[in-house]
């Protein structure tokens, strides 16, 4: 309650300060324009050059993950001729022959 009371107190008085201040409030807001734009400006160039070595830095990145999907998927071959060599090498159920 207090937070509501004390925001509503700035509220009216920043009001009131424009209103009687208005040509100051104009002055010191067509001084902050450019300001805001030249820190928007580099905030953004800074930004830019971040995301290009982002995506340099994952160029490598991506060439190694095909690298690594082929190998996976030689390896999944070879699993299962392993699995097929080692059921055709299992001697036949030995309770079969126990009933002849």
């Amino acid at each position: 309650m207090v937070a509501l009371g004390g925001g509503v107190a700035a509220l009216v008085l920043g009001i009131m300060g424009i209103i009687i201040w208005w040509k100051e409030f104009f002055i010191v807001l067509a001084g902050s324009i450019p300001l805001m734009l030249v820190l928007g400006g580099a905030l953004a160039a800074y930004l830019g050059m971040e995301e290009l070595k982002d995506k340099k830095a994952a160029e490598p990145f991506e060439s190694q993950e095909s690298k690594l999907k082929e190998e996976v998927e030689t390896l999944k071959k070879e699993i299962e001729e392993l699995k097929k060599e080692e059921k055709a090498d299992k001697p036949k159920d030995k309770s079969k022959d126990k009933a002849k």
